[in-house]
């Protein structure tokens, strides 16, 4: 069976291919979203933290996330729905960096100027005026929390970067539907429990896709927007020889505890000293995740399907402690409450937004668990990008370059490339 031709098929409806749905049909397009779940965001954008924060290790990547906090402070007029319907919220909570060999403050502060993110410095007696009930010792490298060394004394203190308008968006599965509902509007059509069996093409071009009930859909637009399973996808169409830059899924926790008192409010706080981060939560609660330290190995998974979406006690544990170390009234409750997603993760944890060999299929993809943040900027990348792209720039050749509306920055694109080198000094974790 065949049905009606769109201009554009969007794999993937979490809150990333919801972005690039809206966008394309901003531009005019006729959209379908197609994807394996029941929903909308019910993927790896579920289990987000949905931290919106500005520290990232290149230029390209604190402006993307500079300008994105824009949109989402302006969440109703990006979004432009008629009617009134549940909406997501940004929460200007502020964020803490803890100072890390990993962050130096003054490559960090050095890209906040030039992409005029204000920020403020502290020093330890500040960081404890600031956040009482902080142990401010620093305790790099981290360990294991059964290692003996990991309950050593401190070997100095630390300082922090802080960044007031950082946050976080209390309902990444709402946002996702948010921007569903707003391309809906403009007539893209979602297409749920659809399974991709192949991506269909010519020597050169893609054609459509086709599903795993038969169902052939023909388009001269194919987006890639499918979280962990965009490797897959990938592999099906017939691309990836020539991209540098690999990508593999990876399964992470998040965990909930109740707050104590003096942290049931108040910023995210990002502790790479200690390999763990936090942020507040709705009804008196922490989120609390990790940062991937080099003493916890990474938990790749071949099947994303196969991830246990359960909370492990050794993940609670471990994640729960470091944060109890950094705050000691935090307690570590025995029984683990959380959820796990699966990162679709990028060699150097920067995503991978660009066309590929073959003709009209692009992929947003790599978004390595710290690209929520960026969703609604990433809609207009990929609208922007196939615009020229498919009118004949040479993006390999002239890489596409984005004005941000709401900051005046200018975005180079091919920082996303797929043929982009793996830089030496990029973070090569979720902190990107």
């Amino acid at each position: 069976m065949t049905t009606r031709r769109p201009d554009a098929v969007v794999v993937g409806a979490g809150v990333i291919g919801c972005a690039i749905a809206l966008e394309l049909a901003r531009t005019g397009r006729g959209v379908l979203v197609v994807d394996k779940a029941g929903a909308v965001g019910h993927g790896s954008t579920s289990a987000s933290s949905a931290i919106i924060r500005f520290n990232y290790s290149t230029f390209d990547g604190v402006a993307t996330a500079w300008e994105a906090r824009h949109l989402w402070t302006s969440w109703p007029d990006h979004l432009r729905l008629t009617g009134r319907r549940p909406l997501a919220a940004f929460h200007r909570a502020g964020a803490v960096l803890l100072d890390s060999p990993d962050t130096a403050p003054a490559a960090v502060t050095a890209l906040f100027d030039r992409v005029a993110v204000p920020y403020e410095r502290w020093d330890a007696a500040e960081l404890r005026r600031r956040l009482p009930g902080i142990d401010a010792g620093r305790y790099w490298p981290p360990k294991p929390v059964d290692d003996d060394a990991f309950f050593t004394g401190p070997t100095g203190e630390l300082g922090a970067l802080f960044t007031p308008d950082a946050g976080f968006v209390d309902d990444p599965q709402l946002a996702a539907q948010n921007l569903a509902d707003a391309a809906g509007e403009l007539g893209t059509r979602f297409l749920f429990h659809a399974t991709v069996a192949a991506v269909e093409r010519t020597t050169d071009q893609v054609t459509g896709i086709r599903l795993a009930d038969g169902t052939r859909i023909a388009a001269p637009v194919v987006v890639n927007a499918a979280g962990p399973w965009s490797g897959g996808l990938n592999r099906l169409a017939g691309v990836g020889g020539d991209f540098t830059v690999g990508v593999r899924p990876m399964r992470e926790e998040v965990h909930q505890v109740p707050a104590p008192g003096d942290r049931a409010t108040g910023p995210v706080v990002a502790d790479l000293d200690l390999g763990t981060y936090l942020r507040p939560a709705p009804g008196g609660r922490l989120l609390v995740g990790g940062t991937e330290p080099e003493c916890d190995p990474p938990e790749w998974i071949d099947d994303p399907d196969e991830a246990d979406p359960r909370p492990t006690a050794r993940r609670f544990r471990t994640q729960v402690t470091r944060a109890a170390r950094r705050f000691p009234a935090i307690g570590v409750p025995n029984r683990p409450l959380g959820v796990a997603g699966v990162y679709d993760v990028a060699d150097d944890w920067t995503p991978i937004y660009d066309r590929t060999a073959l003709d009209g299929y692009y992929v947003a993809m790599g978004t390595s668990g710290n690209q929520f943040k960026n969703a609604p900027l990433v809609g207009r990348y990929l609208a922007t990008l196939i615009d020229r792209v498919e009118a004949g720039h040479d993006h390999d050749g002239d890489p596409v370059r984005h004005r941000c509306e709401h900051t005046g920055n200018i975005v180079d694109l091919g920082a996303f490339s797929r043929r982009r080198p793996v830089r030496a000094g990029s973070a090569r974790t979720v902190m990107g």
